[in-house]
């Protein structure tokens, strides 16, 4: 069979890496069709998984929708060219594609803010999966399966971390470091939110750099770290998920390396506009098990470091959290795999069985900042 995955951001490249190598090694023909955002097509090299790119865009939110219309002319290219058995994809880019071209479709769908990308594709899909945290009923073919996103990457069966990602960094084994992590706010999902910005970075980097060394990843670009206590992360980026294994505490506005940070046991606080009372159902179930704070606040993110990093016991008890909250939960990639392999027909899949189709969850509440 042919098989095409979309990979808009980095984080879909690592979603789906394992599925596409294990369908290669079961004789299907596979293509990734990448948008050249940030660090997408660098992961695709590194991992030497087979793509196209459809076109690209920077970190401006103009940029992309600019863009667009020659994305969907050059996407709709490829595939047509490629003649796929079944698209997957997180939105617009793979529904619309596979209509055009006549394949059914899975998305896999994790974001509840981005309301106007789910109006937009889910009519076109064969099959919609999302955690079993999602907190939006998205129709009659809407499947969600115990995990996170990120269970396909992170997931234990899946990844094993690489400690001596500390000599690349040039730190001692024993080195307190922190990572702190900068997002761009360019995506459609990101009109009108904020993060930590301006005067606030300074102070959260003079705060951090009192108790341990600070690395700092900005996906912007626009953070002068000449004058401050700091260093940027200059590693490649495939080597992020070794890095957060081996960090004391993730600081974050951005959304998905929380949760990877969470998987790996490693303590993460997340401040940006999205924290709040309709806050994604996936970040209250990672605070609500102790892994993450969210605050909505910068101001709060100095007073939460703190208290995290005084503690004797952080290493140990994340990592006791980490292993109770994965108790339970799927191989993302082994479901993937299963799902390709039926079509995206899943009435009879295994792991979905107990969870099946959804209904309208009734919000869970978060245990609050304050948690320990």
């Amino acid at each position: 069979m042919n098989y095409l995955f979309f990979t808009n951001t980095p984080a879909h490249v690592h979603l789906y890496k394992h599925a596409v190598r294990r369908l290669r090694e079961r004789g299907h023909d596979v293509c990734v069709l990448a948008r050249d955002y940030t660090c997408t097509v660098e992961l695709l090299e590194w991992y030497d998984l087979p793509y196209e790119v459809y076109g690209g865009c920077d970190t401006s939110k103009g940029s992309l929708l600019s863009r667009l219309p020659a994305h969907y002319v050059r996407a709709i290219r490829y595939a047509r060219r490629f003649d796929p058995d079944l698209i997957f994809g997180m939105g617009g880019y793979a529904a619309h594609t596979g209509a055009a071209v006549r394949a059914p479709t899975v998305l896999l769908i994790d974001s509840e803010p981005a309301s106007f990308d789910h109006t937009i594709s889910t009519p076109f899909a064969r099959t919609i999966l999302t955690p079993n945290t999602f907190r939006k009923d998205l129709g009659e073919n809407h499947y969600v399966f115990p995990g996170l996103k990120e269970c396909a990457y992170l997931h234990p069966d899946v990844y094993e971390p690489d400690p001596s990602v500390r000599d690349r960094l040039g730190l001692e084994r024993d080195e307190p470091f922190v990572v702190l992590r900068l997002n761009a706010f360019g995506s459609q999902h990101d009109v009108g939110e904020r993060g930590i910005s301006g005067e606030w970075r300074r102070r959260i980097v003079e705060r951090l750099a009192e108790d341990a060394t600070v690395l700092v990843s900005d996906e912007g670009g626009d953070t002068d770290l000449s004058a401050l206590p700091a260093e940027p992360f200059d590693l490649h980026p495939a080597l992020m998920h070794d890095v957060l294994s081996e960090a004391s505490l993730l600081v974050a506005d951005t959304q998905t390396m929380v949760t990877e940070a969470a998987l790996l046991g490693t303590p993460a606080i997340r401040s940006n506009s999205f924290v709040g009372d309709d806050d994604m159902g996936n970040f209250v179930a990672l605070e609500n098990q102790g892994l993450i704070r969210n605050v909505e606040s910068p101001a709060a993110i100095l007073e939460t470091a703190t208290d995290l990093l005084a503690r004797d016991d952080l290493e140990e008890e994340w990592q006791r959290r980490r292993e109770q909250f994965l108790a339970d939960k799927a191989n993302l990639t082994e479901l993937v795999l299963d799902v390709a392999e039926s079509r995206g027909r899943v009435d009879d899949l295994d792991v979905l069985e107990g969870y099946g189709r959804t209904t309208e969850p009734q919000p869970a509440s978060a245990v609050g900042v304050g948690s320990d």
